[in-house]
């Protein structure tokens, strides 16, 4: 890519005025340490996971939040969670190439649509604030709860502290509580009340105001996550940043030039200078 351009998203990173966005594509190098297998994060691997190992019905298979409302209807809502909490809280992995490069960068304000905790545990080092994305949950109508990592534990919290560097789950973890978006359900709750304010801490709405992004292995032909993100970076800055995407189709293409993100026609691995394993 552009020697000048790579600069410039390094420099952006490192201070804050561009924030990175993570998707299922930062942990295409992530393997099982027990078995070897790679982790699923992607929509048809993690439906293929929770179904045993093979496929769901091709209605089923378009999205993962498809499948995982179907498996809800039959099995309950606590049958995905434990899916999800054997997947990314007690399965153990290898380390991402990414986020062994963001550990060195450490922005100071990363948002991660995947549901493990590799991005946790980059930070566990330095003192920080967790958002953790939550839906269908009655008491409140905020749909986050904040958390305080001192360095050893994480504590519950009532605001944030901008001092510090803040990890956005949008779509949950396991840790510190397991808590996730996942069945269609889900979304629904979780972006109606995205797209009224009630998502996102408000701290953060003041912190994103005029930011740029670096979406990071993350297509954008799902329209449920070009939902999420299109609401997670409102108020973005003009235009509102790039996307790794080496091989764009049209509608991606239409789509990043509607919302304002500049295709890079490469690898995030290229990007960061790491390959993928074979």
């Amino acid at each position: 890519m552009n020697p000048e351009l790579r600069e410039k998203l390094l420099s952006g990173l490192k201070d804050g005025s561009i924030v990175p966005y993570l998707g299922a594509g930062v942990l295409a190098d992530v393997k099982n340490v027990a078995t070897g297998a790679p982790i699923p994060a992607d929509s048809d691997s993690l439906i293929i996971a929770m179904n045993g190992g093979k496929p769901m019905a091709p209605k089923l298979m378009y999205e993962f939040p498809r499948a995982a409302m179907n498996i809800e209807l039959k099995r309950g809502r606590s049958a995905v969670t434990k899916f999800l909490n054997a997947t990314y809280g007690d399965t153990q992995w290898t380390r991402a190439a990414v986020h062994d490069w963001l550990q060195q960068i450490s922005p100071p304000y990363v948002i991660d649509i995947n549901r493990d905790t590799q991005l946790q545990d980059s930070y566990a080092g330095v003192p920080h604030n967790l958002i953790v994305g939550v839906a269908r949950i009655g008491g409140t109508d905020f749909r986050y709860k904040l958390y305080f990592w001192d360095g050893q534990t994480y504590q519950k919290s009532q605001q944030i502290n901008p001092a510090l560097p803040i990890l956005f789950k949008p779509m949950g973890t396991p840790k510190p509580e397991a808590n996730y978006i996942a069945s269609d359900a889900d979304y629904v709750d979780f972006i109606t009340e995205l797209m009224g304010g009630f998502s996102i801490p408000p701290e953060v709405k003041t912190l994103r105001k005029d930011k740029q992004y670096l979406l990071m292995g993350m297509r954008l032909n799902r329209d449920t996550e070009r939902m999420v993100m299109a609401d997670m970076i409102y108020a973005a800055a003009t235009p509102a940043g790039w996307v790794f995407i080496a091989e764009p189709t049209a509608k991606e293409r239409r789509f990043c030039k509607r919302i304002g993100l500049e295709i890079i026609e490469a690898d995030v691995f290229e990007f960061i200078g790491a390959a993928v394993a074979a």
